[in-house]
């Protein structure tokens, strides 16, 4: 008996999104290396998870990623240094999704169909509030690349 064909993987791409705390009310911004991670809120699952989504056919990994995160936040970014993939199984196929820091430059968030909150925390908050165990790492791996190039 031969072996099962391998199924082709899911493929999908998204970033963690970070912002430098805002300037508080009076004025002074907080201490240097203060960070928000923004974390979405999908209906559909019921879930809190970084901005993610499939790629589209002929689509480039880092292109995707910046399209899912306007699309599900509103937020045009800049990507940074790539953060660990991750790796599992959607109703038993495989799923690879690619992740960047990106950090947010403009825009605003409007909740639409697929995600109905957005909300900016801080990392160990975010961590907390993260559904999937397989987010936790990225927050913990973005916190790591930003101390080495702030």
């Amino acid at each position: 008996m031969g072996q099962p064909a391998t199924q082709t993987p899911i493929r999908a791409a998204g970033a963690v999104l970070w912002r430098r705390t805002p300037v508080s009310e009076l004025g002074h911004r907080e201490p240097l290396g203060r960070i928000e991670i923004a974390l979405i809120h999908r209906p559909r699952y019921d879930d809190w998870s970084h901005p993610k989504g499939k790629l589209k056919s002929g689509e480039a990994v880092a292109q995707a990623a910046l399209r899912e995160v306007k699309e599900e936040t509103g937020m045009d970014c800049l990507l940074g240094p790539q953060l660990p993939a991750s790796y599992y199984l959607v109703n038993g196929r495989p799923k690879e999704v690619r992740y960047w820091a990106a950090e947010a430059v403009g825009g605003s968030f409007v909740p639409n169909r697929e995600v109905d909150l957005l909300v900016w925390l801080p990392p160990a908050a975010a961590r907390r509030r993260l559904t999937h165990e397989r987010d936790r790492p990225l927050v913990d791996a973005l916190v790591r690349t930003l101390g080495n190039i702030t």
